[in-house]
């Protein structure tokens, strides 16, 4: 899958309040999206705009010649990242570049989500870690509704109207990004999406910090990085074996547990593990660890094998159940 990433992180204005954390954030999100767990390829070369100082500022026009080049391809993905000062007023919002000086002579947000919209990579992916960054994709510059053509995604750390937060030289929405791509947000087989980073940052932040906002016009999600995934694919493809059918109640009893208490032992009515059941139950407890099933009228898996109790799918254990069945995973 070929791919493209444009990240830029801009500290240095020449006649606005300068930053801090920029920069540093655009490398934590280089050092993240560059390769997956396993070491692999992600993207690769992402290009890099750094706004350091005097000497190595980003100008506007270097920023959108920058973003005119990430969106002209035909890849799988796109991505832009900006990390750096935002500007809002009524004709819409602006990403401040270097130069300047009132903030609406940055790069309209309008200008580049034209050129995401009528790009010709398949999935284009929008980071923004700016001030005002939510009004990106609003019609007509409101951020009342979006207006983003199939295939397009866009997160931005706040709404129209709030400020971006740093906190110890980082910006609070890049930190959880970060914490997300590196397996935070990483699904059952390791899949970091969109969707699952917003979840993510959104259940971070609390109903009252900033608030991310997260628009996007896609049929499915594509995974941003592959991290390690909790559970193993041999054991989650088990899923449809132990459980005929995704309401199956599997009925347990103390042959599943290999482990016994003193008295047990010497209890000619308990049985003896059954090595069958006994492999089928660390799976069973694999599966309670990442919430694809849990025990019956008891607290535990031990418990629920040693009093004969029963086991079920949760919800989500269903939802994988169907996954695996139809050979989607």
């Amino acid at each position: 899958m070929s791919r493209k990433a444009l990240i830029v992180g801009i500290d240095h204005y020449e006649a606005i309040r300068g930053l801090s954390g920029c920069v540093n954030d655009a490398y934590s999100v280089k050092s993240a999206l560059e390769r997956n767990a396993d070491g692999t390829t992600n993207f690769p070369s992402p290009l890099m705009l750094l706004g350091t100082g005097p000497t190595s500022p980003v100008s506007k026009k270097q920023l959108k010649s920058a973003v005119r080049e990430l969106f002209a391809d035909e890849v799988d993905i796109a991505l832009f990242y900006f990390s750096g000062h935002g500007y809002i007023e009524d004709t819409g919002g602006f990403l401040c570049a270097s130069d300047s000086e009132t903030g609406d002579d940055g790069l309209s947000l309008t200008e580049v989500m034209q050129l995401a919209n009528t790009s010709r990579a398949r999935n284009r992916i929008i980071i923004l870690d700016s001030c005002h960054s939510g009004i990106a994709g609003g019609r007509s510059g409101t951020g009342t509704m979006a207006e983003i053509t199939d295939g397009v995604t866009i997160l931005a750390a706040s709404k129209a109207d709030q400020y971006a937060l740093e906190v110890g030289g980082s910006g609070v929405f890049t930190a959880l990004f970060t914490d997300a791509l590196l397996g935070a947000a990483g699904n059952l087989v390791g899949d970091v999406t969109p969707g699952s980073i917003y979840a993510h940052v959104d259940q971070s932040l609390g109903p009252w910090s900033q608030r991310p906002v997260f628009k996007t016009n896609v049929k499915t999600f594509v995974s941003l990085r592959k991290t390690e995934p909790p559970i193993g694919l041999t054991d989650l493809r088990e899923l449809t074996r132990i459980f005929p059918s995704p309401d199956h109640v599997l009925q347990l009893d103390p042959s599943f547990e290999p482990e016994r208490s003193s008295e047990q032992l010497t209890d000619a009515s308990v049985p003896e593990p059954d090595p069958a059941k006994v492999a089928t139950f660390k799976i069973l407890q694999n599966y309670v660890r990442v919430n694809l099933a849990r025990p019956e009228g008891a607290p535990h898996m031990w418990h629920a094998a040693m009093e004969s109790k029963a086991c079920e799918l949760t919800v989500l254990g269903q939802h994988y159940w169907r996954l695996v069945k139809e050979e989607l995973i």
